[in-house]
């Protein structure tokens, strides 16, 4: 019975660091098995978390198999350039193939060259560094003005651009693209007098006139998100006018000094910065 009451003692080892000449004891450690195993644990954790840090945040991770180095990156930057250049040739073969197809079912045929003309015209003008710098600020001080509306709800949910619904301001063929740098917003051909319709709900924030850009309207939406609308031969709405998705505000015009035909000049912008609308709307 007295084996039985007796406690199971812990093994305990020490692991001492002696002189070789004297034998004097310099250091010694005792431990268990169970301190031995979780030093053994920590040990190993921390090894490869150092191992996970110098591969993650040095350039040691270039010499990794199949991971993409400087040159990798150069190769990809000029493939997405020869990319969008032969997406620019295809976009005007498809220009050209639309325009005879008109002009063979008897319709007027689209003034391609002159709208060529008008976008070089644009896209030169947009090259002057000071240009640009001007724009940029006339528009960030219009947004600004506009943000004093609080017309987007700040007490309303709001939805990532990803998922609304956009309806197509106007159908007709996009004449020049979107680019960030020299030409952010798309120009869409149209007959003249076509109606041009909110892409959503929203506030009328702005009407007026301008010399290069005529007739303009713009549209605060919810999710901190505003449309522009220019070249208009006439505008429907006024300033503070509530309209749905899909509702008429404009009609399509040739008015300004920066357009040579009746177009639709189209910008959408999302918390300041300007955006492709052909990623969000189907024209």
């Amino acid at each position: 019975m007295s084996n039985t009451n007796k406690e199971k003692k812990t093994t305990h080892f020490r692991l001492s660091l002696l002189d070789a000449k004297t034998h004097q004891q310099l250091k010694s450690v005792r431990f268990t098995k169970t301190t031995f195993i979780i030093t053994i644990i920590c040990a190993i954790v921390i090894f490869c978390a150092a191992i996970f840090s110098l591969i993650a945040f040095t350039p040691i991770r270039t010499f990794i198999p199949g991971y993409p180095d400087a040159s990798t990156k150069r190769e990809a930057i000029q493939n997405a350039i020869k990319a969008d250049s032969l997406e620019s040739v295809i976009f005007k073969w498809e220009l050209y193939a639309k325009n005879l197809r008109r002009v063979l079912e008897g319709e007027r045929g689209l003034a391609i060259d002159s709208m060529m003309t008008a976008s070089q015209k644009q896209a030169e003008a947009a090259r002057n560094e000071k240009y640009l710098k001007s724009q940029d600020s006339l528009l960030r001080k219009t947004v600004q003005d506009e943000e004093m509306f609080e017309i987007a709800g700040r007490n309303t949910r709001s939805l990532p651009i990803e998922g609304m619904h956009f309806f197509t301001p106007v159908k007709g063929v996009i004449t020049e693209g979107y680019d960030p740098a020299l030409h952010p917003y798309v120009d869409i051909a149209a007959p003249e007098g076509t109606a041009v319709n909110a892409i959503a709900d929203g506030t009328v924030i702005y009407t007026g006139w301008s010399e290069e850009t005529g007739h303009t309207i713009q549209l605060q939406h919810d999710s901190d998100i505003i449309s522009i609308y220019k070249h208009n031969n006439k505008l429907i709405k006024n300033v503070g006018d509530k309209v749905k998705a899909g509702t008429p505000i404009a009609l399509v015009g040739n008015t300004g000094s920066l357009t040579t035909g009746p177009h639709l000049h189209f910008e959408l912008w999302y918390k300041g910065e300007s955006i492709d609308p052909t990623n969000h709307i189907n024209f």
